[in-house]
């Protein structure tokens, strides 16, 4: 039997092992994807565990995506790019090849129009962990022409910013306190890369005050990469306001499958994966 895991913590409002089981089912395989909560100081020992139990591969999330590089013997060029991996794969010698899906994931939930429009604009990123890292990797890829980072911790977050600095020299990357936010007039996109506002990480509440968000240009378009629930204070806040949005939920079904595709060499259907999540959120 195929075995599959997520690592995190929190890890609670996950729904990848409702996406992925249905994903294993869709295709008859005889597999079962788990939830396994895992905090930083037992990431060494998950691991062995993983191993030593033949799981075939794993997902990493919050706050593991940077540390489990750690352990890992290759990694692809995006995980190699974004210094942080979301996706394992446990080959037969029980040696751990690291993916970064969340790139892919990101950059596929833009409508390709949107993509077009961001080509040598600048944009901004609440938060400065892993999946911060993915959405600037996916806009260097687009072609913007300025990242700004708003970090609540500068001094934690300057390493990212010159890691990125280091590997896209064409693209400005400028770091800022999120508390001093209060103008997004030349942004042409925000994105929430924090866990504000998602599921049992205070949900209801949005990363930023309302009055910033409508600072935005008319033409702007609001991000969030949280997907449970799908529609989070900050998208409902930009929504109301009359901005374009994208919610967590493609990025989520999309990197997921991408992950899918890496551990079985199987084509994955993202419209099964989305339509498990939406089912199971309806209940």
């Amino acid at each position: 039997m195929l075995k599959f895991a997520v690592i995190g913590h929190p890890i609670t409002q996950s729904l990848s092992a409702v996406m992925h089981n249905a994903m294993l089912k869709d295709l008859g395989l005889d597999g079962e994807y788990e939830t396994l909560d895992t905090e930083s100081e037992d990431l060494v020992s998950r691991i062995k565990y993983l191993k030593s139990r033949d799981y075939a591969g794993f997902n990493v999330t919050i706050p593991l995506k940077v540390p489990i590089t750690l352990f890992l013997d290759n990694v692809d060029n995006i995980a190699d790019i974004a210094g942080c991996a979301n996706t394992v794969k446990i080959m037969q010698d029980k040696s751990l090849f690291g993916y970064n899906t969340d790139v892919y994931g990101f950059q596929k939930a833009i409508p390709p129009d949107v993509q077009s429009s961001l080509k040598g604009e600048s944009v901004s990123i609440l938060g400065t962990g892993g999946a911060s890292r993915a959405a600037a990797i996916a806009f260097c890829q687009i072609g913007v022409r300025e990242i700004n980072f708003y970090a609540r911790n500068i001094i934690n977050a300057s390493g990212m910013v010159n890691f990125l600095r280091g590997r896209f020299l064409n693209v400005t990357f400028n770091l800022k306190q999120i508390q001093s936010l209060n103008n997004l007039s030349s942004s042409a996109m925000l994105v929430n890369s924090t866990p504000i506002g998602m599921r049992g990480k205070a949900m209801g509440t949005s990363p930023v005050d309302e009055a910033v968000i409508k600072t935005l240009p008319e033409s702007a378009v609001v991000y969030d990469i949280v997907y449970n629930p799908i529609k989070t204070e900050f998208l409902q806040i930009a929504q109301r306001a009359g901005y374009r949005t994208i919610s967590g939920l493609d990025m989520f079904v999309y990197q997921g499958a991408k992950a899918f595709e890496i551990w079985t060499g199987k084509t994955a259907k993202p419209e099964v994966m989305k339509i498990a999540v939406l089912e199971h959120l309806a209940q």
